[in-house]
């Protein structure tokens, strides 16, 4: 008799901030979403796999759910709600030293309406001493409704319980085949890794100085050399003109070290030279615009 394989989907929701990419990347073993300390990093839903010789877990990785100011707000909330439907489990992560709020519970009764099962996932825990973890546990699940299928407390940046997170999700897997094959880490295509690494590599370099209003968009270039280098073209997009500046720092010293740095991570993960071309786009209130907003697949 073989052993039976699982597979499935689980997506990761909870307000902004809470770690639920850098969860994702701890689970898969390789960096797939982009983190920051940032509230409202992630826009879109990143797909991240796990494979072992008896399952694999897709993990999806969520935009924070928060109040929308913006057109571009609005649709990563839908994001988010759309990825509890049809998935085989859902992970509810909440912070460990931050304390539960309205929008814990309004995330909390989203996931409990949709069915799967719910594993809630206590997050840096490794920031709070084991009595205010256990605190925390029991008054999170008071809060937010109780009936949680299992309580997992972790740290995506230590390690501590991310194991323990990754067979409770598994156990929640039904039989099924395998969707990616094995070594795939991610689904997304090279140049949504591209644009993704730079714009986190922006948001580091520029620190306070550069908002959340940029964008950045990738393809690849079509040339006729040939070499074994990925040729990718990146536009970013900022909504005033000052900020065309910030991005691109004195002498272009911001812009050069963001590009840097994506490469060096794009080449990381692709595992191939990556040659990437840069320039900066004013787009003014892209994030308010629809038309724009479906031009960058938003």
């Amino acid at each position: 008799m073989t052993d039976v394989f699982r597979s499935g989907f689980v997506t990761l929701v909870g307000r902004p901030n809470v770690g639920k990419s850098s969860l994702v990347n701890a689970m898969v073993g390789s960096k797939v979403a982009i983190t920051s300390s940032r509230p409202q990093t992630t826009r879109t839903t990143v797909r991240g796999v796990r494979t072992t010789p008896k399952s694999q877990l897709v993990l999806l990785d969520t935009p924070g759910l928060h109040k929308p100011r913006t057109a571009l707000g609005e649709r990563t909330n839908d994001r988010a709600r759309e990825s509890m439907s049809q998935v085989d489990a859902i992970c509810l992560v909440v912070e460990a030293t931050a304390p539960l709020g309205r929008g814990d519970r309004f995330i909390a009764d989203l996931a409990r309406s949709a069915g799967a099962p719910r594993i809630l996932a206590l997050n840096k825990v490794d920031t709070a001493s084991p009595r205010a973890v256990a605190e925390h546990l029991a008054e999170a699940d008071e809060r937010l409704g109780g009936g949680f299928d299992a309580y997992v407390p972790c740290s995506a940046r230590s390690g501590v319980g991310v194991d323990a997170l990754v067979e409770e999700l598994e156990a929640r897997l039904p039989e099924g085949p395998r969707y990616y094959p094995e070594g795939t880490v991610t689904d997304q295509p090279e140049t949504f890794l591209a644009a993704e690494l730079l714009r986190e590599q922006l948001l580091r370099v520029a620190r306070d100085e550069l908002p959340h209003s940029i964008s950045v968009s990738c393809e690849l270039l079509d040339d006729d050399i040939d070499d074994d280098v990925l040729r990718i073209r990146a536009t970013i997009r900022v909504e005033r003109e000052s900020q065309k500046g910030i991005v691109i720092g004195r002498g272009g010293g911001v812009l050069k070290d963001a590009a840097t740095a994506a490469r060096l991570g794009l080449e990381s993960l692709l595992g191939c030279r990556v040659y990437i071309e840069c320039r900066v786009r004013v787009e003014r209130d892209w994030q308010r615009r629809p038309q724009i907003l479906d031009r960058l697949g938003f």
